[in-house]
């Protein structure tokens, strides 16, 4: 039998459901107890003689992966890579696989939400009234305001589409430029990202975690945006600059922050983000979406088969 780390943590809770269909193709799995994610000191005393993984934001490491002396494939649930070493893994023979545009939907929906939520100042009203306060806060109507995307893959794209049907001008920025039918069908102007940081009331990330992505948003493109702008971040903790951003809220050059990664994960119970009144925040769960949770179970598991039979054949 294949012995296969399971460590996903979206797919843990549900794993009977799919253990059949598991051992019926001559795997054992091996579930391990995760807090969100497997530390590398914690993978490396699982890892000695597994042949595949099942894995959520685990760090694979290069230590790790060259202590997994039988490691044939690492299948990833869910889209981001980043946590794992592929250069050490193209030079092990290990094969990395992911699922790609799994949750363009529901991320593209959360982002949204953090928008209008801002703009209408929904949270901050309940918040008041149930306090016993009547007061009207001041909100704007989207087609007012102008969102800057950064990040026009599949996800930044369906945040456009999003946008567009509130008639807001959308500004976009990508290292990679779509091609020209993309940006007229989803109504976006490509600008350069000091351009996109001045002009918007709303800049939401939605690129991969890269070195070109590290800390993209820093003190100086912090201080590039308005005074009355919200960052939102759905797409991966350091990409901000969290120690900047704080200082940006605190001395209140931007307004608010809407925040559903973070660069330590789960955050700090210390974490000064939690005290502060103009920031959202969530425990990465803007991919919440049963029906897409569930494609990336089974997409998962072929992935993870058809390396293993890859490697054997």
């Amino acid at each position: 039998m294949w012995k296969v780390l399971v460590s996903a943590p979206y797919m843990q809770p549900v794993l009977e459901r799919f253990v059949p269909m598991l051992r019926a193709e001559g795997i054992l799995a091996i579930v391990p107890r995760v807090d969100e994610r497997l530390s590398e000191e914690q993978l490396l005393s699982l890892v000695g003689d597994i042949d595949g993984a099942i894995c959520g934001d685990d760090r694979f490491t290069r230590r790790v992966l060259e202590s997994a002396l039988r490691l044939k494939v690492i299948s990833k649930w869910g889209t981001g890579i980043d946590s794992i070493d592929r250069a050490a893994c193209a030079q092990l023979g290990i094969r990395v696989c992911n699922t790609p545009g799994a949750f363009t939907q529901p991320v593209a929906d959360s982002v949204m939400a953090y928008v209008l939520s801002f703009a209408r100042r929904t949270p901050w009203m309940d918040r008041r009234m149930k306090s016993g306060d009547w007061h009207k806060d001041p909100g704007v109507s989207l087609g007012e305001c102008t969102l800057g995307i950064i990040g026009l893959g599949n996800i930044g794209q369906a945040v456009a589409r999003r946008a567009a049907a509130f008639n807001m001008r959308i500004l976009g920025f990508d290292v990679r430029v779509p091609p020209a039918e993309v940006l007229e069908r989803d109504s976006i102007q490509l600008v350069d990202l000091p351009t996109l940081l001045a002009e918007s009331d709303f800049v939401s990330l939605n690129c991969d975690l890269n070195p070109t992505s590290f800390h993209l948003i820093n003190e100086p493109a912090l201080s590039r945006m308005k005074p009355t702008a919200v960052l939102i971040n759905t797409a991966r903790g350091p990409i901000v600059d969290e120690p900047a951003l704080v200082a940006a809220l605190g001395d209140r050059r931007i307004a608010g922050a809407a925040l559903d990664v973070f660069e330590v994960e789960p955050l700090p119970l210390d974490s000064p983000l939690r005290a502060m009144d103009q920031v959202l925040l969530a425990g990465h769960n803007s991919n919440s979406s049963p029906t897409a949770w569930e494609r990336v179970h089974l997409k998962t598991i072929r992935n993870l088969l058809a390396g293993l039979k890859e490697v054997t054949r």
